[in-house]
């Protein structure tokens, strides 16, 4: 067992921490303000100009495109390689786009690259591997319990040599983006089929007559822009039949495919964001006093401390688990262990980050030390992908199946 990354992820990971030290962190300050200029201004779907001015320099730095595994097109890395310059992007929200690393825009191209024909390659893969179009995943609906996936009521109707679609669909992240041309919609094309062979993916421009923007949703009262998070309704919209991804039927098996990835990237974000979120309350506890001592010198201070570094420990060596295990096992043998870094990593984060408030006091709820928006991302994580619940529920399963078959071999 070895606990040391190689030579390439040592490399990479030198030249990303470089890159954030030199370009990310100093301007941290000038995002948020081009952001609230936006908003003062009445539209705060624009895309701030540091953005812009960034990408360059990650091209020119060798650190653009580093997902996509198995294809000439991406950067060549395994799961376990990109697990840890997913958690060094983490440390700043925006981070991951100046690096074209940004959710669901990842999980889309590796679709789009497994299941696309060339036409959809080159009108949307090509684009989007270029960082000058951004995409959304539509799954969620506000009608039905989205988080058993079988309930999702959206139509995908075949009709001669196109698919109509009908549905509505909310938390459809990042179609608040400017830029956002293209989305992938869950829905079902045969409601009578065995229960996870009824639905299907395909591919919907989002100028397609009849897509409709109902509204973007408040996270906590935050706006999220500029990618945002959208209610759309789907009026028989209609899309080529070449749209439908892998075929009629086979939605949850591309699902399985691009979660597995998808949640080590969240994870390894997560336990980013709570590293960050330590070093600020260990700071903050070394420098403010209270009751005649650093408050860093209370006990009460030390138990917490010490105990976010062991969470943050845990949560990270568990997350890389489940990457080897990705690489070298598979998804599916790693089932276990994807539903529990799920768990594990946002509420490692909101714990450390709760501590983090309450060392701020009063300013820990405000915007000036970015706490209260962290709080909020890290509680919808442990929603979106999937509830606690549901791979709490996974994991039970698999556990009461292994000593069912104990049982049964005992008995016998």
């Amino acid at each position: 067992m070895n606990f040391d990354h190689n030579e390439k992820t040592k490399e990479l990971l030198a030249r990303l921490e470089r890159f954030m030290d030199e370009y990310i962190y100093p301007n941290e300050k000038t995002y948020n303000d081009q952001m609230e200029a936006f908003r003062a201004a009445g539209n705060p779907w624009q895309v701030p100009q540091i953005l812009e001015d960034l990408k360059p320099k990650a091209r020119d730095a060798g650190l653009w495109n580093l997902f996509l595994p198995e294809s000439e097109r991406g950067g060549g890395l395994t799961n376990l390689e990109y697990a840890s310059l997913c958690e060094v992007m983490g440390r700043v929200g925006w981070a991951s786009e100046v690096f074209n690393c940004s959710a669901p825009d990842t999980g889309n191209m590796e679709v789009i690259e497994r299941y696309g024909n060339e036409r959809q390659k080159k009108e949307y893969l090509e684009p989007l591997l270029e960082g000058k179009m951004r995409s959304a995943f539509l799954m969620t609906e506000p009608e039905v319990a989205s988080s058993d996936a079988t309930n999702i009521a959206t139509r995908i109707e075949r009709d001669g040599d196109e698919y109509v679609i009908n549905g509505r669909k909310w938390w459809s992240s990042g179609v608040g983006d400017p830029r956002c041309k293209i989305a992938i919609v869950m829905g079902k094309t045969d409601p009578k089929a065995d229960t996870y062979r009824q639905q299907s993916q395909i591919l919907v421009p989002l100028d397609a007559p009849g897509v409709k923007v109902v509204r973007m949703l408040p996270v906590f009262g935050y706006d999220d822009a500029p990618h945002g998070h959208a209610e759309v309704i789907l009026e028989n919209v209609r899309v080529p039949a070449e749209n439908l991804l892998l075929g009629e039927g086979r939605g949850f098996e591309i699902s399985q495919g691009r979660l597995g990835p998808g949640r080590i990237h969240h994870c390894m974000r997560t336990i980013g964001v709570a590293e960050r979120a330590l070093e600020v309350m260990v700071k903050r506890l070394l420098t403010r006093e209270a009751f005649g001592k650093k408050i860093a010198d209370h006990s009460v201070w030390e138990e917490r401390v010490a105990r976010a570094r062991i969470d943050i420990e845990m949560a990270r060596l568990l997350t890389l688990k489940a990457a080897y295990m990705m690489d070298t096992v598979g998804n599916k043998v790693a089932r276990a262990e994807i539903a529990m870094i799920k768990v594990a990593a946002p509420n490692v984060a909101l714990r450390i980050i709760d501590d983090a408030i309450q060392a701020h006091g009063g300013g820990g709820v405000t915007s000036d030390f970015g706490l209260a928006r962290m709080y909020s991302s890290m509680r919808t994580l442990r929603l979106a992908d999937g509830p606690d619940e549901v791979h709490a529920r996974t994991i039970a399963k698999l556990e009461f199946k292994k000593h069912k078959e104990q049982l049964r071999a005992a008995a016998e």
